[in-house]
C-alpha cells in the first residue's frame, strides 16, 4: 500500500536529495520519461566507492550509447537537483527502508507516493564494477519457476532450462525499465498481454511486478486458442494468483473492463502485432511492448528497381520486408505521441534473436519530421501498411497530404 504525499516542486526535490544523502540506506535514483528534446532516455545515480572514497555515479542511457561519470557527493547533489527541473517526468528512489515515486504532470505538477522497499534489508551496493543483478535470482527457490519446470525444489536452475531462465530475466529487465515505474492511477498497474499463447512471460510479468517489486498489478492474457487458455488457467489456479485473468478472444474483439496502462504483444504472428499496437494506442496505454514474430504483410508487395538484386532472393526479401514492417510500426507510434525505440529481444522458443518495439507515451502527436519520414517511406515502396489502416482516422488525419 503506498502513501500519497502532497508536495510542492521544491518539496519533492528536497525529499529525493534527503534520501540520496543517507549513506546507510540509499541504493539508487532513476530519472525516466524525458520530455521532448532530452538527450538521454534515462539517468540513474548510485553510490560507489573509488579508491576508498564514497562518490555518486551518474549513468546516462541513450538509444545507442551509455555514459558513466563519478562525482563527489556535493557536486553530485547539485547536478541531481538540476536534473530534477522538469526534464524527466518520472523519478524512482530506492532505499533499504522505502521506495519513493515522483511523477510530474504535463504542467510540471509533482505527485509523490511512497511504497514498500524494492531492496529491503540490504546494505547499498558500492562496488565500482558491480555484477548485474537478475530480476529472478538463481539459487533461491521460486515457486513460479518451479511450477514452470525451470527450477528444482532446491532452487537450482535445471541445466536444460538455462536458456529459458536467462531469457525470462532479459524480458523482466525490459519490464523493469519501462513498466515498474509506470503511472498508477489508484496505485494499480493494469497490463494486457495480447496473443499470450503459453503465457509464461505473462506469468513472469505478473510475478515480478506483484511479488518482487511489490507493485499491485492486474494482468489479463488473451488468445484465440481455447486449449492453451484452459492450460494456463490451470497453472494460474495452481499458483493461486487471483489477479491474473485469461480470456479466449481475438485482439480486435477484446474489450477490457478498464483500459490497460501496459500492453504486451510477444511473438504475435503477422498483423496481430499491428492489431495489438493499434489497440494500445486507442486505449491510450502508457507503455506498449511488441516483439513481432512471423510477418508476411509486405513480403509480396515491396518492389523497387534499385533493390532488385536483393529482392530476387527469397530470404533477403523476407528480412527486408520484416525490417520495413517494423520501421513503419515504430514511425506510426512516434507520430501518435510515443517515444519509441527498437531493441534486440530474445525469443524464448528459439536461439535466434529478434526485435522488440518499445514505446512510452509522452511526446506530442504529429511531429512533422516523423510524418515526413513516414510519407516518404510509403511513397518509395508504394505500400500502405496494416498499422495505418488499424490506427484509423486519427492517424490518417495526421499523415494526410
Amino acid at each position: 500500500m503506498s502513501n500519497e504525499q502532497n508536495s510542492s516542486e521544491q518539496d519533492y526535490r528536497d525529499v529525493v536529495l534527503e534520501a540520496v544523502r543517507d549513506r546507510d540506506t540509499f541504493h539508487q535514483v532513476t530519472l525516466s520519461r524525458p520530455r521532448g528534446g532530452a538527450k538521454w532516455r534515462k539517468i540513474s545515480v548510485r553510490p560507489v566507492v573509488v579508491k576508498g572514497r564514497r562518490r555518486l555515479q551518474f549513468s546516462y542511457f541513450g538509444e545507442k550509447q551509455a555514459l558513466h561519470k563519478n562525482c563527489d557527493p556535493e557536486e553530485a547533489l547539485e547536478r541531481l537537483r538540476g536534473l530534477m527541473s522538469g526534464t524527466y517526468r518520472q523519478i524512482h528512489v530506492q532505499t533499504s527502508t522505502r521506495d519513493l515515486h515522483v511523477r510530474l504532470s504535463r504542467k510540471g505538477r509533482p505527485h509523490v507516493t511512497e511504497g514498500k522497499p524494492s531492496r529491503p534489508d540490504r546494505a547499498p551496493e558500492t562496488a565500482h564494477d558491480r555484477r548485474k543483478e537478475r530480476p529472478l535470482a538463481a539459487g533461491r527457490p521460486d515457486r513460479f519457476l518451479q511450477a514452470l519446470g525451470v527450477m528444482t525444489p532446491e532452487g537450482e536452475v535445471r541445466a536444460s532450462m538455462q536458456g529459458k531462465f536467462r531469457q525470462i530475466n532479459e524480458f523482466l529487465d525490459i519490464v523493469g525499465h519501462t513498466v515498474a515505474d509506470a503511472d498508477r492511477p489508484g496505485g494499480i498497474v493494469r497490463l494486457a498481454d495480447c496473443g499470450c499463447g503459453k503465457a509464461y512471460l505473462t506469468f513472469a510479468a505478473y510475478h515480478y511486478l506483484n511479488d518482487i517489486r511489490s507493485i499491485p498489478t492486474r494482468v489479463v492474457g488473451i488468445d484465440v486458442n481455447e486449449d492453451l487458455i484452459e492450460d494456463v488457467r490451470g497453472l494460474r489456479d495452481e499458483l493461486g494468483w487471483d489477479h491474473l485473468e485469461f480470456r479466449v478472444s481475438s485482439i480486435r474483439d477484446f474489450r477490457p473492463e478498464e483500459p490497460p496502462e501496459v500492453v504486451l504483444s510477444l511473438h504475435a504472428c503477422d498483423t496481430a502485432t499491428d492489431e495489438a499496437i493499434a489497440r494500445g494506442v486507442r486505449w491510450s496505454s502508457r507503455v506498449i511492448l511488441a516483439a513481432p514474430c512471423c510477418q508476411h504483410e509486405l513480403h509480396d508487395r515491396i518492389e523497387a528497381r534499385l533493390f532488385r538484386p536483393l529482392l530476387r532472393h527469397g530470404i533477403l526479401r523476407q528480412r527486408l520486408a520484416d525490417l520495413l514492417t517494423d520501421c513503419f510500426r515504430a514511425l506510426a507510434l512516434r507520430i501518435m505521441g510515443y517515444s519509441t525505440d527498437v531493441i534486440e529481444f530474445v525469443d524464448p522458443e528459439a536461439t535466434a534473436k529478434n526485435l522488440m518495439i518499445r514505446a512510452e507515451a509522452g511526446p506530442e502527436p504529429g511531429h512533422p519530421s516523423f510524418v515526413r519520414e513516414y510519407r516518404e517511406l510509403k511513397q518509395f515502396w508504394k505500400v500502405t501498411p496494416a498499422i495505418e489502416q488499424l490506427l484509423g482516422e486519427p492517424f490518417q488525419r495526421l499523415v494526410r497530404e
